[in-house]
């Protein structure tokens, strides 16, 4: 899997980051939860969504500036060479979605 470096959040060598894979797929990096296929993302990370888009999963605000974010993990050894995460952060891959918001004009 090819992946393009859309941003990131690096802070205190923390390094949330957000990449779109060729596959047509957004791979999120973050801190490491309980469980293997949710990781947590500051909310300051959406910010590098490609405009248009939103990540093709729910989003669960955890209260204090951060989201808990579920996908397929990732496994793929040229994903994870790019993106090399650090001890204490994974990745997960989840779709890519369109944007849809309520007061836009309806589409023709």
């Amino acid at each position: 899997m090819e992946l393009e470096w859309l941003g990131g959040d690096s802070t205190d060598g923390q390094s949330p980051t957000l990449f779109r894979s060729d596959r047509g797929t957004y791979v999120t990096q973050g801190w490491r939860t309980d469980r293997p296929d949710t990781i947590e993302i500051p909310h300051r990370l959406i910010r590098h969504l490609v405009p248009g888009t939103c990540l093709g999963a729910l989003l669960h605000d955890t209260g204090h500036g951060t989201f808990l974010l579920t996908g397929e993990p990732v496994t793929d050894a040229r994903a994870l060479e790019q993106i090399r995460p650090p001890d204490h952060e994974t990745a997960v891959e989840v779709p890519i979605g369109a944007e849809r918001r309520r007061d836009a004009a309806p589409r023709v």
